[in-house]
């Protein structure tokens, strides 16, 4: 599943409780993010640990041993460097990219939303001054 996974379901309502509308998985952006802040150009990806690679020295070496072992090695290095490339586009186009790990949202959700709010925000003054 790309779209809609439980990580990302759950920060998206803490995110809409808080009062903050955005966009989901806008697919004129590199990467289709998650959640878009449209006007504040923050692009969000909430990234599922195995997919996009947590903990890669570990990952990697698991993946190796493991069935199938230089498939998913290289399904997952290619993930990242996907990822990688994402940013930079983002980036050079004069987006914010925030990456949230699958485990985090889960384990801190409201510390997860915090940070995102804090680069919304910080984004916003930034289009006052």
């Amino acid at each position: 599943r790309s779209a809609d996974t439980k990580h990302e379901c759950l920060i998206r309502s803490l995110l809409w409780r808080r009062g903050y509308r955005y966009r989901k998985n806008l697919r004129t952006l590199p990467g289709k993010p998650d959640i878009v802040f449209v006007s504040e150009h923050v692009a969000v990806f909430c990234d599922g640990d195995f997919w996009h690679g947590r903990d890669w020295p570990r990952l990697s070496r698991k993946l190796r041993a493991g069935a199938n072992g230089t498939y998913w090695f290289q399904k997952i290095k290619s993930n990242r460097a996907r990822d990688r490339r994402n940013n930079r586009l983002l980036l050079l186009a004069g987006w914010i990219v925030v990456r949230v790990w699958e485990r985090d949202i889960h384990d801190h959700p409201e510390e997860a939303a915090r940070a995102i709010e804090n680069v919304v925000l910080g984004r916003r003054r930034a289009r006052v001054v």
